[in-house]
């Protein structure tokens, strides 16, 4: 039975990024956009990442262009605006689909796993998987990345 960390991203410097990079330690995947309403939670990931990091939380952000068109710049462009604004330091992937026929692996992996709130149907949804690869649970776009249940399922994952 596959785990997350049976998938890999490319990084958004062109490296490969297995999840099994990740192994023991819970993931929260985020799809992201530059120009979204949304996008200020950039600011609360950085925190969750900077206050969990060292316990072993990893962010992962998952640029994507599918919702309204969002996020169309290049990975050279997210990465500068990512760091220029909201000093983001956790590690990010190229921009890929999260949702559909086309979409990425991981997701499709992930609603096999979660069901349907796994599924993005906005920017700013997040995934969070324990340090065993297993998909733990979904969050939905508005949900603050700093909400007390995003915090609770991270302090359980750790």
């Amino acid at each position: 039975m596959p785990t997350a960390h049976d998938f890999s991203f490319t990084s958004i410097d062109g490296a490969p990024l297995p999840l099994s990079e990740f192994k023991g330690k819970p993931v929260l995947v985020v799809n992201t956009a530059s120009k979204c309403g949304l996008t200020p939670q950039y600011e609360g990931l950085e925190k969750l990442y900077s206050d969990y990091r060292a316990k072993g939380l990893v962010v992962l952000g998952v640029p994507c262009n599918q919702f309204a068109g969002q996020e169309p710049g290049t990975e050279a462009d997210i990465k500068s605006f990512c760091a220029t604004r909201f000093n983001v330091d956790f590690p990010m992937t190229a921009k890929v689909d999260v949702k559909d026929a086309g979409c990425h692996p991981f997701y499709a992996w992930a609603e096999d796993e979660l069901g349907a709130s796994a599924v993005p149907a906005w920017n700013f949804h997040k995934i969070l998987v324990g340090g065993d690869g297993r998909a733990i649970t979904a969050f939905g776009s508005r949900t603050d990345p700093l909400d007390e249940s995003i915090t609770a399922a991270v302090e359980k994952a750790l």
